[in-house]
């Protein structure tokens, strides 16, 4: 019995093999060639000596080989063009004399994918009456569309998208494919390194035949990465409708950037240094991606909504977003890395790089939200990006026990520079310089404006290059550290507080330096100005707080100036008695000087014999004097020459 099956598989082998042998080889490679132009309406051009392949399957290499491309884009080349072609044929079919390709393999392929401005494309072959895998062989040899197996090895696959105005280019691209069911599902799986680091795309078509006729089947795909992975469960037709659940996982966006050649983008912190996420997709007409019932997760954070993805060389975002807790000090220029107060500004580099990859119109709503040192409440916001220029507008913020509103700015298209526009209402001033500047001293509740503007490849060259204006006023508040009534009295130590009644500013910055010459602040018994500037750059201030005791002195006023110099976070306190003097007694000063200088006069006057006239200077009244007995003696000596 055993003998007889060997028997069996010997003498099939050996009618399978004569089959081929007898088969002139360039018939079998014109027979395959013919039926994939039946297959694909391109002509197959065939260059080299066919081979007769017996092992590991049975079929016929075709040497060089080219397919035809589209007529309108036969200038670029062939669609297809490889080293070799190898096709494999089924035996059964063979001995029944016709041929069935099972399988085939490009070596060395390129191929020429294109899309042309009016949106036709090479790829869409278009052949109606192809017959189906597993019919019966009839006229024509019908081409059996079910492959065990294809293979792309060493491929080069170029892409020009005349629409998109995009050019791709991926070299060593290996592809294989799994169809051994006309009626069923087919497995592939596309893998390339383009950028150094593979990239692999492996899925499954249930009704390939189907998908191939242009007809919407259930799809399975996933992409992978340097270790990132991108599910889709769903339907989807070769004309680019998509329809299903997506799952995104993503451990490490840098890396994924540069797998597809974005080496050194830095997605700042919050924004999506790790993402996770699902949503139900959709993909038609219009290259419109949209993302429905999303769940999205940005460095461990959680946000809901919608979104819409416009795809082309730079993708368009736009939609709408909430979360609870939210960080997005990453959107901030170097907001993660500003230093604390007295340690002085961070002079590494912001990469704000990640801000020419898309565009984006994206609103945004927050419980609670941190942008860099600052702390929000209840947000909401928009986030416009056109060409890398950021806009963060502040639509309605909950800040420090008031509102705030305005816009910031980051433009990444010659060099960052960063701004913005600010109307604070009603907020914790004591808070809100904390935050902005490190500064707690003033405790009191206010409302400003602020327009600035700076621009640098650091925290520390933004800071020392910051232009803008603004103003504020406060009521009732406190100012920890120095107490203005007790240096009027004349008690110099440093420490205690000063209240006061109200308090404003204006003030200007230019080259990173805020001046200011009309502060004024009014106490329950006084009132007090300033004047100096700021030096945010260097975090060091030069500034003079001038109080005055109206009571003081019979009601003649008492001005104190206290100069406060050095790094902010703990200047020097100086009390200037020497001009607290001068300011406090220049009318009696001067009152002294002027009985002195008249006394003077007087006894000068004795002494000349001189009595000036009332109000008439002692000069004066001398030359007076003195003309007056000039005068006399010329008429003295006249007279005597005019005696006989």
């Amino acid at each position: 019995m055993v003998w007889r099956i060997f028997g069996a598989i010997i003498a099939a082998l050996v009618l399978g093999v004569g089959g081929v042998l007898l088969l002139p080889q360039e018939r079998l490679a014109r027979i395959a060639a013919s039926q994939i132009e039946a297959a694909t309406g391109r002509a197959v051009t065939l260059s080299g000596q066919p081979r007769v392949s017996l092992w590991p399957v049975l079929g016929v290499a075709t040497g060089p080989m080219a397919l035809a491309n589209a007529p309108w884009a036969a200038d670029a080349g062939p669609l297809l063009q490889a080293d070799d072609l190898k096709i494999s044929v089924d035996v059964a079919g063979l001995l029944q004399g016709a041929v069935r390709i099972t399988g085939f393999e490009a070596v060395n392929p390129t191929i020429r994918l294109q899309r042309a401005a009016d949106g036709r494309e090479n790829w869409r072959l278009g052949v109606q009456g192809v017959a189906p895998s597993g019919q019966a062989p009839g006229a024509g040899n019908a081409l059996a569309l079910s492959l065990d197996r294809a293979v792309i090895t060493g491929g080069a696959l170029r892409f020009d998208d005349a629409r998109a105005g995009t050019r791709l280019a991926y070299d060593d691209v290996d592809f294989l494919m799994l169809w051994p069911d006309a009626a069923g599902a087919a497995q592939m799986r596309l893998a390339a390194a383009p950028y150094g680091q593979p990239l692999v795309v492996e899925g499954q078509v249930a009704h390939f035949a189907d998908w191939i006729a242009g007809q919407a089947v259930a799809l399975e795909a996933a992409f992978s990465a340097a270790g990132a992975r991108i599910d889709y469960d769903g339907t989807g037709d070769l004309n680019g409708f998509f329809q299903g659940r997506l799952g995104v996982d993503v451990p490490n966006s840098a890396a994924l950037l540069a797998a597809l050649g974005q080496a050194g983008t830095n997605v700042p912190q919050g924004l999506g240094r790790r993402i996770t996420g699902q949503a139900q997709l959709s993909l038609g007409q219009g290259r419109v991606l949209a993302l429905d019932d999303l769940q999205l997760g940005l460095d461990g954070q959680a946000l809901q909504g919608a979104l819409k993805v416009q795809l082309g060389q730079t993708p368009r975002l736009t939609g709408a977003l909430a979360a609870g807790q939210l960080d997005l000090s990453g959107l901030m220029a170097g907001g993660d890395r500003a230093a604390r107060a007295g340690a002085g500004w961070s002079a590494s580099p912001i990469d704000a790089s990640a801000l020419g990859l898309f565009d984006a119109d994206v609103t945004l709503s927050a419980q609670a939200l941190r942008l860099g040192r600052f702390a929000l409440g209840r947000t909401q916001l928009r986030f416009e990006n056109t060409a890398a220029r950021a806009v963060l507008t502040l639509q309605d913020v909950a800040a420090y026990g008031g509102q705030i509103s305005g816009d910031l700015v980051a433009n990444n298209r010659a060099g960052l520079s960063v701004g913005g526009r600010l109307v604070l209402q009603n907020v914790d001033m004591q808070a809100l310089l904390q935050a902005a500047m490190g500064l707690g001293r003033l405790q009191a509740t206010g409302q400003g404006q602020l327009q600035f503007l700076g621009s640098g490849a650091s925290m520390a060259a933004i800071m020392r290059s910051l232009s803008g204006k603004g103003q504020f006023a406060t009521g009732r508040g406190v100012i920890s550290g120095i107490d203005l009534d007790r240096l009027m009295r004349g008690d110099t130590s440093a420490g205690g507080t000063t209240v006061f009644d109200q308090m404003g500013a204006s003030f200007t910055i230019s080259g990173g330096v805020l001046r200011n010459d009309d502060f004024a602040m009014a106490l329950p018994f006084a009132r007090a100005s300033g004047a100096g500037q700021v030096d945010l750059g260097a975090q060091a201030l030069d500034y003079t707080i001038t109080p005055q005791a109206l009571q003081a002195r019979g009601g003649k006023g008492l001005a104190v100036p206290v100069r406060l110099v050095g790094p902010w976070a703990k200047p020097d306190i100086r009390v200037d008695l020497a001009a607290a003097v001068q300011d406090s007694y220049e009318a009696e000063i001067e009152a002294a000087k002027d009985a002195a200088r008249q006394q003077a006069q007087d006894k000068l006057g004795e002494a000349l014999g001189v009595q000036p006239a009332q109000g008439q200077d002692l000069k004066e009244a001398v030359k007076d004097k003195v003309k007056e007995q000039v005068e006399q003696e010329l008429l003295k000596g006249l007279g005597r020459l005019l005696k006989p």
